[in-house]
């Protein structure tokens, strides 16, 4: 049996006798946020959730990356929503990092765990209560759902990425594998969550560019990840956020696995009108 390992934050405050140099950067095409950035005092809280912190890590910003939120929530026993979502028009994915917790999604109750994913369809009806003895930890990635002719919204999905065969990646021999939760030609779906990992000595091996933008949490592991034109660390805690068309590559040397969770826009037109766009906002 595969032995997964899922790295969440505590919080904390580093002592006043560490050096306060780091590996964060933030540039016009990506960002990195080290572990060491979750402390107490980046923490928030949400207007509907009791008991509950979260370090919000990436939302909308013109120019960047433009098309969700992703959070790092962090639910004490006892705590949790019955109103979490308050656009109707979001769609959510979670995934869950430790702790208990039972999902309520459309009526049907689902116990989350290490290793749990959901997907939330906008409009959907849902509730979350930590049940553990310990903090529940998740990520919860928000997004506007984009209508498209003929598509309905997709279904509800809650699942275990332990009850899932990874998708080895063309030619690699299993060394680079993605672990999809939905069909990636299912088209109601305009945004992907995976987990992707690569064994010891695999790696991206040319640079991507592409329209996509994402969100790279580290589960476990270490590698070193090529951002623009930077070879940058990561490991087990650390965030990349890189905004479209930033070239991006990795190399994972060891000695076990390099998983993140991933997030990426999908199967959708570009936009010709609006913000951003060239057309008349009216279509005249």
């Amino acid at each position: 049996m595969t032995t997964r390992s899922y790295y969440a934050p505590e919080g904390g405050l580093p002592p006043q006798t560490r050096l306060m140099t780091g590996r964060a950067v933030f540039t016009d095409a990506y960002a990195v946020i080290p572990k060491g950035c979750f402390s107490d005092i980046l923490t928030s809280f949400l207007p509907g959730w009791d008991k509950t912190r979260l370090w919000l890590i990436a939302r909308p910003m013109s120019g960047f990356a433009e098309t969700f939120s992703q959070y790092v929530m962090e639910v004490a026993p006892g705590g949790g929503s019955t109103t979490p979502e308050p656009d109707a028009g979001a769609e959510g994915w979670l995934f869950f990092t430790g702790g208990l917790a039972t999902l309520t999604l459309n009526g049907v109750g689902y116990e989350m765990e290490a290793g749990s994913y959901a997907y939330i369809p906008p409009g959907a009806s849902w509730t979350l209560l930590a049940e553990g003895r310990s903090p529940a930890r998740f990520h919860w990635i928000r997004k506007l759902w984009e209508p498209a002719a003929g598509l309905t919204p997709p279904d509800p999905v809650v699942i275990n990425e332990r009850d899932i065969a990874p998708t080895p990646m063309p030619d690699t021999g299993g060394v680079w594998a993605t672990t999809r939760f939905v069909a990636p030609d299912d088209l109601r779906h305009d945004g992907h969550v995976t987990v992707v990992t690569f064994q010891p000595g695999g790696l991206i091996p040319f640079e991507e560019t592409h329209v996509m933008e994402h969100g790279l949490y580290v589960l476990e592991g270490k590698a070193v990840y090529k951002l623009n034109q930077d070879w940058v660390e990561v490991e087990a805690g650390d965030f990349m956020w890189l905004r479209a068309y930033c070239p991006q590559a990795c190399y994972a040397g060891g000695p076990g696995p390099f998983r993140y969770l991933l997030y990426k826009d999908v199967n959708r037109h570009a936009k010709l009108r609006g913000p951003g766009a060239f057309g008349n906002p009216s279509g005249r």
